[in-house]
């Protein structure tokens, strides 16, 4: 049984499933998007999260803490070109978003040995997903009332002037005829009879 072991070993020792799993964020880091089966997938998902977060983090420390992230983040990926994009353009796009970086799409089956594939990519990256959002609005949030003050006398000398055009308003309408009563259906006549 395996209760509680929630790391999958992908049939590789420590040391090749650590080095595989490098190299493959390294490749997701400069290319943005790869295809890999579903396991690795989500295998390097929990891998490349964790190091994205710490290169989004630098930006809002100390010049002594960016350095350890960076290392850190080398000690990981082994590609110093990887951090260097790391913490250079995927950062700044990432830098609003609160988690998620990455996104898997499954692809269907691999003709050779029908094992699960996906595509793996970053989210900020993908232009066709994205195109359709509208940009997110900065605005600052506050608890004043909606309405300005200016505004306020306008939409009360509005009220006051559809008063003033009721008033005026001559009452000579016709008395509505009362209307007849519809009949119903005669699906209740028919089930007396059945």
């Amino acid at each position: 049984m395996r209760h509680g072991k929630k790391v999958n070993h992908l049939g590789r020792k420590s040391a090749h499933r650590k080095a595989m799993l490098a190299n493959m964020a390294c490749s997701l880091i400069e290319h943005k998007r790869i295809n890999t089966t579903v396991a690795k997938a989500k295998a390097l998902k929990q891998f490349v999260e964790p190091l994205i977060t710490k290169s989004k983090a630098e930006n809002n420390q100390s010049a002594e803490q960016g350095t350890h992230n960076r290392r850190v983040v080398f000690s990981n990926l082994r590609s110093k070109e990887a951090v260097t994009e790391l913490f250079g353009a995927v950062s700044e796009k990432v830098a609003d978003r609160q988690g998620g970086y990455t996104r898997i799409i499954k692809l269907g089956s691999r003709l050779g040995d029908n094992a699960d594939m996906a595509m793996i990519e970053l989210v900020d990256f993908n232009e066709l997903y994205n195109a359709g959002k509208p940009a997110k609005k900065t605005t600052r949030r506050s608890r004043r009332s909606k309405g300005s003050k200016e505004e306020q006398p306008a939409a009360e000398a509005k009220v006051e002037a559809k008063a003033e055009t009721k008033a005026k308003a001559p009452k000579a309408a016709a008395p509505k005829a009362p209307e007849a009563p519809q009949s119903e259906p005669e699906t209740k006549a028919d089930d007396a009879e059945a």
